[in-house]
């Protein structure tokens, strides 16, 4: 599927910081499948926006409720039982990379508990019983904005792979 964005407005979001920049890449390819990343909807994208789309979705998720967050609302196989993990490697995100295979770790022991449905208090629960994640929050939080600023590099170095730019 063809991502396209106009010049000018890359040069908004670029002006606008590293956040920007990575959020309207995210935003068109979002809008490209119609708001919802789902498996049909993956097969219309490359493995680039595939990949940009779950660091989004990570650091989304992570930066408002943690891992366990992130588990709960579903994203766990999506993030740990994908490539995404080597992605981050490739993109040079190495620190990136050993956190979520630590996550991978925690992930696999604990996955169907936080992944139930549960109430509100239940879930608040889940950060007293698996109080492993805290550690993994806490290092993602501290180290937030230079795996965001690396993500936009990358992004910015192979922009043809995530959107055609028209002029």
């Amino acid at each position: 599927m063809e991502i396209q964005i106009k010049e000018s407005d890359i040069k908004v979001a670029a002006a606008g910081g590293m956040d920007d920049f990575v959020m309207l890449f995210y935003n068109r390819i979002m809008e490209a499948v119609g708001g919802h990343l789902d498996a049909g909807s993956m097969q219309q994208l490359n493995s680039e926006q595939i990949t940009l789309l779950a660091y989004v979705i990570l650091r989304d998720e992570v930066m408002s409720g943690g891992f366990i967050q992130l588990i709960h609302n579903g994203y766990g196989g999506f993030i740990f039982l994908n490539p995404f993990a080597k992605a981050m490697r490739l993109w040079g995100l190495n620190d990136l990379t050993k956190l979520i295979y630590k996550g991978r770790k925690l992930y696999e022991e604990c996955a169907q508990a936080i992944e139930q449905d549960c109430t509100d208090d239940e879930f608040m629960a889940l950060y007293e019983q698996y109080p492993d994640f805290d550690d993994l929050d806490d290092e993602f939080v501290t180290q937030e904005e230079g795996f965001t600023e690396a993500v936009a590099r990358y992004v910015d170095e192979h922009i043809d792979a995530f959107a055609t730019v028209l002029k």
